[in-house]
C-alpha cells in the first residue's frame, strides 16, 4: 500500500507537478457550470459560453498530445465541455435560436 502510494506521489503525473493541480483547479469550472444550470437561461453569457466550449475542446486536444497523457486534465475538460455544451443550448433556446419552425398550413 505505501509502495503504490509512493509511486503515485513520485509519478510525472502526481500531486508534485502541475499535471495534478491543473486538472484539480479546473474542475471548479465544471462545479460553476453546474451551479449555473439553476440559474435562469437569460443570465447566461452567450459568447462566454461559447469561448469555454473551445477552449475544452483545445484542452482535450492538449491533454492527449502531452506526455505523459492526461487523463485526468481530459475528463476535466470532457465534463466541462458537456456542462457548457448544455448551457449554450439553454441559452440558444431561450433566445430562439433552436425553436422549432412552424409550418404554415
Amino acid at each position: 500500500m505505501a509502495s503504490n502510494f509512493r509511486a503515485f506521489w513520485n509519478s510525472p503525473v502526481g500531486p508534485k507537478t502541475a499535471h495534478f493541480w491543473g486538472p484539480v483547479a479546473n474542475w471548479g469550472f465544471v462545479a460553476a457550470g453546474l451551479v449555473d444550470m439553476k440559474k435562469p437561461p437569460e443570465m447566461i453569457s452567450g459568447n462566454m459560453t461559447t469561448v469555454m466550449c473551445v477552449y475544452s475542446v483545445l484542452f482535450m486536444r492538449f491533454a492527449w498530445m502531452v506526455q505523459p497523457r492526461n487523463y485526468l486534465l481530459l475528463c476535466c475538460h470532457a465534463s466541462n465541455e458537456g456542462v457548457q455544451l448544455f448551457q449554450l443550448s439553454r441559452w440558444a433556446k431561450a433566445n430562439g435560436y433552436l425553436s422549432k419552425k412552424k409550418e404554415d398550413l
